[in-house]
């Protein structure tokens, strides 16, 4: 099958440039037929999600698949561990997230557990991780950073990506640092919007650069983008700035790594100039390996528009050949195991940092029978699928006769409350601080059962809503969960 543009003629040095230049996303828990060809011809990485890997032992089939095609493939995966795992979509991670990882504030503790992803993906034939989050969740109305963010201090999120960084690239697996310049002072989410952040150099390098010079300083092997207008630096969104992407990121911090782009079908790109035309202007701008997560049409169209790019003359041919040969680098670099097996030595230390995380404002624990659990915390991260893990199930686990119900605002809280009947009653929520059915959920539930116990899934900006009754759990990974209910049911 030819999967290049129409119109378009052999040359043995650009298309495979260009190839290598692309990160794309497929169907399917097999390499679909279509993907073939690319990988044939050198594409320089894919992209897997849950629906690709249903269990370990079927992730570790499917790279060794995709390398017998292509063996020098990288293969890339969103594991940060916390609310954002591929590995575990199903029943939560292992691992905490940043947020709880922030909050212990013990680096090398941050380093063992990167490294402990690390080794797992590892063992899986994965060898680059869109981890870890380096923004500082600055403005606690954000949707889609919160948990997945070290905190909300420069300096402490520096030293946690640092620590990171060190820890996933143990195991020769690459780390990709994100946001690039940053997420954490937004409002809006870029999966559904084009958010704007305010301020000049100063303050962004202030604010928003120290984690980023930490991951370079380390020898952070990939820097994604954001879909982000930072309006006093350019008109133009991070991924598609020059200023940005070129100036600051190459120039001024130094980077020498591949630069990745967050997934150009999000509709900070899709919706405005187009998956396409983001990936040829982002290429312009100074990114590497652009991430085109959508359907094969919209693939083949890209590549046929970054090929016109370089023959009409938008796109530097020498430029092109630079990224390709970063790809290819980072390809060397990341050398993939050859014996894939799945399979890596039992730990736990996502359990252990899950347990010293957690944030206790609770005057009557532990609870002396089975609770009656309303789960409102099972809310994804806007634009991040998440894990069907809950605090119900984790609950259950320790004493069978739990009971309750996993909801979403608006509930009748009256009804739920009568199904309580005289058990102790946990609500779990998740952003009330910043969710309004969350926070009414929260005070509908307090104002009729005061002695209820309420567990904040997100970040610790809900404690102050529960004082006395609040147990945090900044995330909802598995660990986490299972932390809360070791506390709540010993």
């Amino acid at each position: 099958m030819d999967t290049r543009g129409a119109g378009s003629h052999v040359d043995d040095e650009l298309e495979p440039q260009v190839d290598a230049c692309l990160l794309l996303s497929f169907p399917g828990t097999t390499v679909p037929d279509e993907l073939v060809p690319w990988l044939q011809r050198g594409l320089g990485a894919v992209i897997l999600f849950a629906h690709n890997i249903p269990d370990r032992r079927q992730a570790a089939d499917l790279v060794t698949e995709l390398r017998k095609h292509a063996p020098d493939l990288l293969v890339g995966i969103d594991e940060e561990g916390g609310d954002v795992t591929r590995l575990d979509a199903l029943n939560g991670s292992a691992y905490p997230g940043n947020a709880a990882l922030g909050h212990v504030d013990d680096v090398a503790l941050t380093a063992e557990v990167a490294a402990a992803i690390g080794a797992e993906l590892a063992a899986l034939g994965i060898n680059l991780t869109f981890a870890p989050v380096a923004d500082v969740n600055t403005d606690p109305r954000n949707p889609v950073i919160g948990v997945r963010s070290f905190g909300g201090d420069p300096a402490l999120v520096a030293r946690h990506t640092r620590a990171a960084v060190q820890g996933i690239q143990q195991a020769r697996v690459a780390a990709c640092a994100k946001h690039f310049p940053g997420h954490g002072a937004t409002s809006l989410d870029s999966h559904t919007n084009l958010p704007h952040v305010a301020g000049d150099l100063p303050r962004i390098a202030a604010r928003d650069l120290p984690p980023f010079v930490a991951a370079v300083d380390a020898g952070v092997r990939a820097i994604m983008t954001a879909h982000v207008v930072y309006d006093e630096l350019d008109d133009k969104p991070a991924t598609v700035s020059r200023r940005i992407l070129t100036g600051l990121l190459r120039e001024m911090l130094g980077f020498d790594g591949v630069i990745i782009t967050d997934a150009l079908k999000m509709a900070a790109i899709r919706d405005t100039i187009g998956v396409a035309e983001g990936a040829v202007r982002s290429l312009a701008a100074g990114a590497d390996l652009v991430c085109i997560d959508v359907d094969l049409a919209a693939q083949q169209e890209a590549r046929a528009a970054v090929l016109a790019a370089v023959r009409g003359g938008r796109l530097d041919r020498a430029q092109l050949a630079a990224s390709a040969a970063r790809v290819h680098a980072l390809q060397t670099w990341a050398r993939p195991v050859t014996n894939v097996t799945g399979v890596t030595d039992a730990t736990d230390v996502g359990l252990d940092a899950a347990r010293r995380a957690l944030i206790l404002d609770c005057t009557d624990l532990p609870l002396h029978r089975a609770p009656y659990v309303i789960d409102a915390g099972a809310r994804p991260i806007a634009g991040i699928a998440g894990t069907s893990a809950g605090l119900l199930a984790a609950l259950r686990h320790r004493d069978p006769a739990t009971r309750g119900a996993v909801v979403q605002p608006p509930v009748d809280v009256t009804a739920l409350l009568e199904q309580a009947g005289d058990q102790p009653v946990v609500l779990a929520v998740r952003d009330a601080h910043r969710l309004d059915g969350q926070r009414a959920l929260l005070d509908q539930v307090l104002a009729a059962r005061p002695d209820a116990v309420v567990v904040g899934c997100g970040t610790a900006a809900d404690a102050p809503l529960a004082p006395g009754r609040y147990v945090g759990t900044l995330g909802r990974a598995r660990v986490n969960l299972q932390a809360a209910a070791e506390v709540l049911l010993p």
